[in-house]
C-alpha cells in the first residue's frame, strides 16, 4: 500500500493536496503495520494457548475409577419407580366405572416414555447454558413433583399429567445429564459403569413394588404415590450433590441444530439401527406393564404380581451389567443380537404357555436378564456406527426414533380388546414377534457392517464423546 501512495503523489499535477495527504497516509500505513503487529501476536498467543491445551490434555489422567464411583452411586440413586403395580391397582379400582380401562391406563406410560425420550436435546441444551447440577435438580423437581400430584388424581386424564409429562420429562433431564457425567471418569472400565448406572431402575423396580403394595392396601393409591414420590426425591438430591463434572464445562449455549443434526439419516447403517432398536422396543414394556394384571386374572394374588415384577428387574439390573461385559467382549451388535433373540424366544415358549406361578417367576427371571441389552448398548452401537463427531446427533435421534416403540403397549391392548382370543394372548404374541423381528434387523445391521460372522463391533471410544456432549 506504500508504493501506491507514491506513485499517486507523483501522477497528481496538485503538489500542495499530496502534500497533505501523504501524512495521512503516513499514519494510515503506521497503524496498518501495528494491527498487523498485533494479529500476529494474538496469532501467536492463540497457538501457545492451543499448546497448553494439548499438554494439559496429554498430562490430563482418567482417573477410571476412584471418586467416579461415587459420581456413579449418585448417578445409580437417580430414578427409581414401577409402573406395573399401579397398572393393576387402577385397573381394578376403575375398572367398573370406565371402559377400555386397560388401554386407557395404558397411555399414561406412553406420554411418560415419549417425553423421556423427547427432552434429550433440550437437558443438552440446558446443561450448556446453566450446568450440570441445575439440570439435575430441575429433573429431580420434575420426578417428585410429578408423582406427588398425581396422588391427587381422580381422573385417568390427571396421571397423563402428572405421571405421564411431568415425571417423564423429569426422568430425560436426569438420565441424559448423567449419561454425560459419568464417563467422564472412565475409560478401561466406563462399560461396567455405565451398566450400573442404567440397571439402577432395575433396583427400583426390586425394592418400589413391596413398598407400593400394602401402601395400597391400607391407604389407597393416593399415599402410595405421595411416599415413592419422596422417595425419588431423597435419592435424586443426593444425585445432585454427588454427580459433578470431572473438569468444570465452559457455559456456552447450544442451538438445537446443533443437537439434532437430520443429516445422520444418510447414514444406511444407522438407519437400520434405529428401525432394529424401535422395533425391539415395541414388546419391552409389555410384560412389565401387563404381567401383574395377568397374576390377577390367573386368580394369584397382588403380592405374588409385584412379587414377579421385582424379580424381573433385578434380573434386569444384573443383565445390563453382563450384557456391557459381554460387549466389550464379543461385539455390542453380536450380544444385542443374542440378547434380543432370547427375549424373543422366552416370550413364545414360556410365557404362551405360563399358567403357574412357578413358570411365570422363571420366565420373568430369563426375560428381565435380556431384554434391557438396548439401554446398555444404544450409545455404544451408535458410536460405532456414527463415529465421534456425529455420536451426540446419533444418540439424541436415536432416543426420538424408539419414541414411536411408546404405542407398542396401546397396539397390544386394541388388538387384544378386538381380536376375540384368550385374554392376554394378543399380549403375549405382540411381545415375542417384536422381539424375533427385531433380531433379524439386527443381524441385517450385523452383516451390512461386516459380513464375517464372528467379527465384532468394539465399544471403544465412548469416553471421549460423552464428554464433550
Amino acid at each position: 500500500m506504500f508504493f501506491k501512495i507514491k506513485q499517486s503523489d507523483k501522477q497528481d499535477p496538485n503538489n500542495e493536496i499530496s502534500q497533505e495527504q501523504q501524512p495521512y497516509d503516513k499514519e494510515k500505513v503506521q497503524l496498518e503495520e501495528e494491527s498487523d503487529g498485533s494479529s500476529s501476536s494474538m496469532n501467536t498467543k492463540t497457538l501457545e494457548e492451543a499448546a497448553q491445551q494439548d499438554k494439559e490434555a496429554e498430562n490430563d489422567v482418567i482417573p477410571d475409577g476412584g471418586v467416579g464411583w461415587i459420581v456413579v452411586s449418585g448417578a445409580f440413586l437417580s430414578v427409581i419407580t414401577s409402573y406395573g403395580v399401579m397398572q393393576d391397582y387402577y385397573e381394578q379400582l376403575w375398572g367398573d366405572e370406565v371402559s377400555d380401562v386397560q388401554l386407557k391406563l395404558s397411555f399414561v406410560s406412553t406420554f411418560c416414555f415419549i417425553f423421556a425420550n423427547l427432552c434429550g436435546p433440550i437437558a443438552q441444551i440446558m446443561r450448556s447454558m446453566w450446568g450440570t447440577r441445575f439440570v439435575l435438580f430441575v429433573g429431580t423437581m420434575f420426578v417428585a413433583v410429578g408423582l406427588i400430584i398425581a396422588g391427587f388424581s381422580t381422573q385417568i386424564w390427571h396421571l397423563y399429567l402428572t405421571q405421564g409429562i411431568m415425571f417423564g420429562t423429569g426422568v430425560s433431564l436426569l438420565y441424559v445429564t448423567l449419561m454425560a457425567v459419568v464417563p467422564q471418569y472412565f475409560e478401561k472400565r466406563r462399560a461396567v459403569a455405565l451398566g450400573i448406572v442404567s440397571s439402577g431402575s432395575g433396583i427400583g423396580g426390586l425394592i418400589v413394588p413391596f413398598v407400593m403394595t400394602p401402601i395400597n392396601r391400607s391407604l389407597g393409591s393416593g399415599w402410595t404415590y405421595r411416599v415413592v414420590g419422596f422417595i425419588c426425591l431423597g435419592c435424586d438430591l443426593i444425585t445432585c450433590i454427588l454427580v459433578k463434572d470431572r473438569k468444570p464445562l465452559k457455559r456456552q449455549r447450544k442451538k438445537i441444530s446443533e443437537v439434532v443434526k437430520i443429516s445422520v439419516f444418510k447414514d444406511k447403517n444407522f438407519r437400520i439401527w434405529c428401525l432394529g432398536a424401535c422395533v425391539q422396543m415395541f414388546g419391552y414394556y409389555i410384560p412389565y406393564f401387563f404381567l401383574p394384571s395377568y397374576c390377577t386374572w390367573l386368580g394369584l394374588s397382588d403380592a405374588q404380581g409385584s412379587s414377579l415384577i421385582s424379580v424381573s428387574s433385578a434380573a434386569n439390573f444384573v443383565g445390563r451389567i453382563i450384557c456391557g461385559f459381554l460387549a466389550d467382549r464379543f461385539g455390542v451388535v453380536n450380544i444385542n443380537i443374542l440378547f434380543v433373540l432370547i427375549s424373543g424366544l422366552s416370550t413364545l415358549l414360556m410365557w404362551s404357555f405360563a399358567y403357574s406361578y412357578g413358570l411365570l417367576m422363571a420366565y420373568s427371571t430369563i426375560f428381565g436378564l435380556v431384554s434391557g441389552s438396548f439401554f446398555a448398548l444404544v450409545a455404544p452401537i451408535t458410536l460405532n456406527i456414527l463415529g465421534v463427531e456425529r455420536f451426540p446427533s446419533g444418540l439424541s435421534m436415536v432416543l426420538i426414533i424408539v419414541i414411536i416403540s411408546v404405542f407398542g403397549p396401546n397396539i397390544a391392548s386394541a388388538i387384544d380388546g378386538g381380536a376375540g382370543a384368550e385374554p392376554y394372548f394378543a399380549y403375549k404374541m405382540f411381545t415375542g414377534v417384536a422381539y424375533i423381528a427385531a433380531t433379524f434387523v439386527m443381524l441385517w445391521l450385523k452383516f451390512s457392517i461386516n459380513r464375517k460372522v464372528f467379527a465384532k463391533c468394539k465399544a471403544g471410544g465412548i469416553i471421549i464423546l460423552l464428554y464433550r456432549i
